[in-house]
């Protein structure tokens, strides 16, 4: 009985032992059918070879001015890429020590880990390693959160952990890792981190920054030290735990690091951002173009936003800050001038029109901000939506001496926002067309509308000089001839001067200077619209001219952009450039992908017909309406220019030249509808003229420069023209005499305002 016993237990042990070791296989079998199952893709997609050995690592486009300084970035993930060899020892250390302490010893899955994180589920640590971590990061992405989506992951994650260790080295995974994760504030990879969080480079970040950025792996939120410093330094004495417990940090320095404080020195810098600014539209359609040139050569397909280029223009940053500095220190005053004007305007900022016109206004402005159109998609009705912009709110507002917090309704928002004067200005290089200097605003925090390149208004008078190269070109005309200055008419166009005095004659050089608009539409009648137009088009300016003879005193609505790269063409002697930003493109290896060598150049007209172009503008700044020069102290030789005043005074424009460089500003509002309603204040000369000459004041004091008043204007060779004579028959011809009957307010160096028929 007893032998019968111990047979069925014997057999019992057999049959228990049968099954015990037919689910260890079959475990086994499974982990490696699962695992061979998803390296196959069977159990979901895995990425391609080239994925894995070209990981997705977005890295923005650094952006450089003409003497090597960054500027900004292009970017969709703000990330600098950095090497193992800049990482601090301490950085490295204090990784492994708190997520993979074997790290350097398995390939990919660190089993005992595993094994402790599935028997302890999770109490005791995680079993991801490193490798996989990088994984997570560059494949699978956040965690899912239904268990078995996640177990998924996690095979997915094992798999590709294991075909990174077999294509990376351990220093260039950890490398990777370094440069993928993301610490938010928009702070992706470690040296952004560093920068971000510390305000230096991730080399030299001291012990207990390394711990604490390490810290933030675990979750970069929770252990966040500018969100929670306790829980930050709670993480970051953890991550020093470790590292004493495996023997990367001794007893003493570990004791000294707990003592102090988590400190963080916070800057979101400027630098590390996108590059927002007014050109910044501009030079994305310059590289764009280039880029998809490249593509059509090579078949590269390269990313502004993501393939790491280096991109050098010909901004110059200390120029741009001149500018900038030029155009608020002129404004700033002018402001005043304008706010005291308006006091007694109930329908202020505008003037000539009526208050239903400006409540239309106001209404279409309205309608376009995101408060009018949520409110709409809720269903509230335009009665109720405006009783809603009419309440009073905590604002910040754009004021000359930095943001302000205000109460103030969304409606009289948009009617202060209206009040304040707008600015564009450009500064271009002669012989190359280089562009140096791009203010399209007066704050781009505030105001995004570039006034450079988008903004299209009446020119005035500063499109003369375009009609008087045409008359030189067309006519053979030189600045001696004279030109009547009785009234005139052309159908039903009849040109008034503005101060209502007419008869005799007057040289072109006269009539450029004072800009006298029946020169102009004399010459018009004579030239007809059609050879200015094709001259302009010449010279650059693309947007629509009506061929109608008003062009003559600048009817036209065109850029500033344009007329800069138009008046280029005389301080280029008859050449024209397009005005260009983009000067190089390199890829992330340093190699050259867009080069520009050859400056496109087009012949518009003689070096002769320049030069007298730029001699008769020196005579609208040595006595003409840009005489106001003479108050900032220029030596007024070698410089040459013209105002411009619109109907109204609602624009007003000064293009002027030195030798080596061509420098437009245009002044106005946001609608034509504000404006001076004195041309005394309202004209080119005292609007946009002041801030040219701030500039220029800027640029010649900075010997590091290269403008200076010792420049001068070449003459020609073998020019025909002898300014002297024309100067003599001036002074003894009593009929050209302009100041016997053209009344001159020198005091007001009033301009013209435009005369034509609507």
């Amino acid at each position: 009985m007893y032998t019968k016993k111990r047979k069925k237990i014997s057999f019992d042990f057999r049959i228990l032992l049968f099954y015990f070791w037919f689910f260890f296989f079959l475990g086994i079998f499974s982990i490696f059918f699962i695992f061979y199952a998803a390296s196959k893709g069977y159990l979901g997609t895995l990425p391609s070879t080239k994925d894995i050995e070209n990981p997705t690592m977005e890295v923005g486009s650094e952006v450089y001015d003409s003497n090597g300084i960054l500027l900004g970035k292009f970017f969709s993930e703000n990330r600098t890429l950095i090497t193992y060899k800049k990482l601090p020892k301490n950085l490295i250390n204090a990784l492994i020590a708190k997520e993979d302490i074997r790290f350097k010893y398995h390939s990919g899955i660190d089993a005992k880990s595993l094994l402790r994180a599935i028997f302890s589920l999770g109490k005791k640590g995680g079993g991801s390693t490193i490798s996989q971590q990088l994984a997570k990061l560059l494949f699978t992405g956040p965690s899912a959160k239904n268990k078995l989506q996640r177990m998924h992951q996690k095979l997915l994650e094992w798999v590709m952990a294991i075909e990174l260790e077999k294509r990376y080295t351990k220093e260039e995974i950890i490398t990777m890792y370094y440069n993928k994760f993301d610490f938010l504030y928009n702070a992706k990879g470690i040296e952004t981190a560093a920068h971000t969080y510390f305000n230096k480079t991730a080399s030299e970040l001291n012990l207990g920054e390394c711990a604490t950025l390490v810290g933030m792996l675990e979750n970069p939120s929770l252990y966040n030290p500018k969100i929670y410093p306790y829980r930050a330094k709670k993480q970051r004495n953890l991550v020093l735990s470790q590292m004493k417990k495996y023997d990367l940090l001794n007893e003493y320095k570990y004791k000294e690091e707990l003592k102090k404080p988590v400190k963080i020195n916070f800057k979101m810098q400027k630098k590390d951002f996108e590059l927002l600014t007014y050109y910044g539209e501009f030079l994305k359609k310059e590289i764009q173009e280039a880029l998809n040139d490249h593509e059509k050569e090579t078949g590269q397909k390269l990313n502004l936003y993501s393939s790491g280029l280096k991109i050098y223009t010909s901004i110059d940053e200390k120029m741009q800050d001149y500018a900038e500095k030029a155009v608020k220190k002129h404004l700033s005053k002018l402001q005043i001038l304008f706010n005291s004007s308006q006091k007694k305007n109930k329908n202020a900022p505008f003037l000539n029109i009526t208050p239903e016109k400006t409540n239309r206004i106001f209404l279409s402005a309205m309608r376009r901000t995101q408060l009018y159109q949520y409110l709409k998609q809720k269903g509230m009705t335009e009665e109720k939506i405006i009783k809603e912009l009419k309440k009073p709110k905590p604002t910040k507002i754009f004021t000359w001496n930095g943001s302000q917090k205000v109460l103030m309704s969304p409606w009289d928002f948009i009617r202060y926002q209206k009040s304040i004067i707008q600015a564009g200005m450009l500064s271009i290089e002669p012989y190359t067309g280089y562009i140096k200097a791009w203010v399209g605003g007066i704050d781009f925090n505030y105001f995004q509308y570039d006034h450079v390149a988008k903004t299209k208004r009446q020119v005035g008078s500063v499109f003369k000089p375009i009609l008087y190269a045409a008359a030189i070109k067309e006519l053979h005309y030189n600045p001696c001839t004279k030109i009547s200055n009785e009234k005139f008419h052309i159908g039903k166009w009849s040109p008034r001067n503005s101060n209502g005095k007419y008869g005799g004659h007057l040289t072109l050089k006269d009539g450029l200077a004072l800009s006298v608009n029946t020169i102009s539409a004399r010459l018009i009648a004579q030239i007809t619209p059609g050879p200015v137009i094709d001259l302009a088009k010449r010279m650059g300016v693309e947007s629509m001219i009506p061929e109608h003879p008003s062009i003559a005193l600048g009817s036209s609505d065109l850029t500033l952009y344009e007329m800069t790269g138009a008046f280029n063409t005389f301080t280029n002697y008859g050449n024209y450039v397009k005005p260009s930003i983009l000067v190089r493109i390199e890829d992330k290896y340093g190699k050259i992908i867009k080069e520009r060598i050859d400056i496109s150049i087009r012949k518009v007209f003689s070096e002769e017909v320049a030069y007298i172009m730029l001699k008769l503008m020196e005579g609208v700044v040595q006595y003409g309406t840009a005489k106001r020069l003479h108050k900032y102290n220029f030596i007024l030789e070698n410089i040459a220019g013209k105002t411009g005043t619109t109907n109204e005074n609602s624009d007003g424009w000064f293009i002027g030249m030195i030798p080596n460089l061509t420098t437009g500003v245009w002044v106005g509002w946001e609608d034509r509808f504000a404006h001076f309603e004195n041309i005394k204040l309202g004209q080119g000369a005292n609007m946009a003229l002041p801030i040219w000459a701030y500039y220029m004041k800027s640029l010649y004091k900075d010997t590091s420069l290269v403008y200076h008043e010792k420049l001068f204007f070449h003459k020609p060779k073998n020019s025909k023209y002898n300014w002297d004579q024309c100067e003599e028959n001036k002074n003894n011809n009593e009929e050209n005499n302009f100041k016997d009957f053209l009344d001159f307010d020198e005091s007001l160096n009033t301009e013209n305002p435009l005369d034509y028929d609507k």
